[in-house]
């Protein structure tokens, strides 16, 4: 029996049954009655929000500072951070301090979270996930609180810091605050401290790990996993912060001092990506700007990081393999090594898969949500918002441009499945249950595509 549910529980069904597992126990320690604050929540708002909490989404139908008690509003920090680090690595870390052996199946399930290639010392690279986690988020936290405690008194002050130190890291992006930052848009305390927090947690904790082992001299140099993350990375938080400031210069940064308008245009670069903070009005953008920031969102952050996304690694594959077949070679090469041919064919599935689960969710979303009810001159606004909704819940971002709370109980089912989706990725779910087999092979014979 024991031989038969451990095959029966491949390590993409223990990832996905284990994430399920901890938004069904959150979604009902917030349906119940002391985790309100007046109004009762109905069970599919609470499902909601610890699907978004769990998946480090951000997006709400709730207000948390104001809908949520104390005890609520704990509750979704708790599940975030639980949902970014992942409750496999925690049981992991867990059994392996109290001495106990850890299983192949949870070996496995780490090794394919955190790490490119498998590692003898993963035991040592888990523990420091969770040490440099903490102490990010303690020094997010103390910077933080420096600047809340001139709004707030001491313990309301630490409170606040930590809430949104813990929900930057872990690229959530849920907040206390009922307009997020946008209150603090011009604090430059405040908008470096949360992109920090956003980059550290976003380019993937193996990263972390060699960049500080090559700095302290442990490592010789950092793997070609680590540079492109690096690379890719810094190129799309310079090319989004400069696209941002050309198409809204002359619009919602045209009478805003030069501060403003570099922290806003660095910050909407750096958060859309995986974290779902603002200082803007979304819904007060551009059309280029809207589209520049759905690509930012689909791409997502770095594997192994606490983002979403189809991740900076496939974006950047994509881009050589690409620029690869202009030049006529078959393989990708870069930094003088070759990408595996499975990586690749990974990658162009990720991407596509990707994109076909966007498409269905915001066919869905239009079908449920009465689009002929809508002036003809509205139609295409509409569509739009859905699409953003949509890309936005699959890279687990969580900026919306204010729709979330309108969502009829249709759509936020479609939206917590699109949430779920972009967490665990859609090809765990479909190897989930079509584990991947190798085929037979026949005579090759050509077909004509491009």
């Amino acid at each position: 029996m024991k031989r038969f549910v451990s095959k029966l529980l491949s390590p993409e069904r223990f990832f996905i049954i284990s994430f399920a597992s901890v938004i069904f126990i959150g979604a009902v320690l917030l349906w119940l009655p002391y985790s309100a604050a007046g109004r009762h929540i109905n069970f599919i708002d609470a499902l909601f929000t610890s699907a978004s909490a769990v998946c480090v989404t951000g997006l709400t139908v709730l207000d948390i500072g104001k809908d949520l008690s104390l005890n609520g509003q704990i509750a979704t920090l708790c599940l975030f951070q639980i949902g970014g680090l992942g409750i496999i690595t925690f049981s992991v870390v867990l059994f392996g301090l109290m001495g106990r052996g850890i299983s192949f199946k949870g070996r496995e399930i780490f090794q394919s979270t955190f790490l490119h290639t498998p590692r003898r010392d993963f035991f040592v690279i888990m523990k420091w996930v969770f040490g440099l986690t903490f102490i990010i988020e303690a020094g997010g936290t103390f910077l933080l609180f420096l600047r809340f405690s001139r709004d707030f008194s001491p313990s309301r002050a630490f409170y606040q810091a930590l809430y949104h130190a813990v929900s930057a890291f872990n690229n959530c992006g849920l907040s206390l605050f009922p307009d997020k930052l946008v209150h603090y848009q011009n604090d430059v305390i405040i908008n470096v401290t949360i992109m920090a927090l956003i980059i550290l947690g976003g380019i993937g904790f193996i990263v972390q790990y060699e960049v500080v082992s090559k700095w302290r001299g442990y490592q010789q140099k950092i793997s070609i996993h680590s540079k492109i993350v690096l690379l890719t990375t810094a190129s799309l938080i310079l090319g989004g912060a400069a696209f941002f400031y050309l198409f809204e210069m002359n619009h919602i940064l045209k009478d805003a001092p030069v501060k403003s308008q570099i922290l806003t245009s660095f910050f909407q670069s750096v958060a859309p990506r995986t974290a779902g903070f603002n200082t803007i009005d979304i819904g007060q953008l551009t059309n280029p700007t809207i589209l520049v920031l759905i690509m930012m969102m689909f791409i997502g952050a770095s594997p192994g990081s606490t983002g979403g996304g189809i991740k900076t690694t496939s974006f950047a594959l994509l881009l050589l393999m690409i620029w690869n077949r202009l030049k006529g070679q078959e393989q990708v090469n870069v930094y003088n090594r070759t990408i595996p041919g499975e990586v690749l064919t990974r990658t162009i599935a990720i991407i596509f898969a990707s994109a076909f689960s966007v498409t269905l969710i915001t066919s869905i979303l239009l079908l449920l949500g009465g689009a002929g009810d809508l002036p003809p001159g509205e139609s295409r606004h509409f569509f739009v918002e859905y699409l953003f909704e949509t890309v936005s819940a699959f890279g687990n971002v969580g900026l919306s441009m204010g729709i979330t709370p309108t969502l009829s109980t249709g759509q936020k089912l479609a939206i917590i499945l699109t949430m779920f989706a972009g967490r665990v990725g859609p090809l765990t779910l479909a190897f989930s249950w079509y584990s991947p087999r190798k085929g037979l092979t026949y005579a090759e014979e050509s077909v004509m595509v491009g």
